[in-house]
């Protein structure tokens, strides 16, 4: 019996749809995980952001002058670098901070986070 010349044209195809198919799958993969790590340094900047803030006010509700000084050092504690603290005439905490993100290929890059606290008002 004889094979036709169009399927002995085609013989090997699927080997080069397969290493296709397994590049895409491979590229989805890698932007999936850098996409995860991403969220997750946003999510820990965020907590780290809230816990400073939190920490600060209750300080600062105290009267104590360092509520600044404190929450650089939960934030430190949480990972993170407090980038800007400022405590008003309420005792109301506003603070932001940046965590590094570590994204393999693409390099690294700082996730940031606000936050406030402070005592509820009338």
């Amino acid at each position: 019996m004889r094979r036709s010349s169009r399927s002995a044209g085609e013989r090997g195809s699927a080997t080069v749809w397969v290493v296709a198919l397994s590049g895409v799958l491979a590229a989805i993969g890698v932007a999936a995980v850098l996409v995860g790590a991403a969220v997750v340094g946003r999510h820990r900047a965020t907590g780290a952001a809230d816990l400073a803030a939190l920490a600060a006010a209750e300080r600062a509700v105290r009267g104590d002058s360092r509520a600044c000084a404190v929450a650089a050092e939960v934030a430190r504690a949480n990972g993170a670098h407090l980038t800007a603290c400022t405590v008003d005439g309420a005792s109301v905490v506003e603070v932001a901070v940046e965590v590094p993100v570590r994204l393999g290929p693409v390099g690294a890059h700082r996730a940031g986070a606000r936050a406030r606290a402070g005592p509820v008002l009338p």
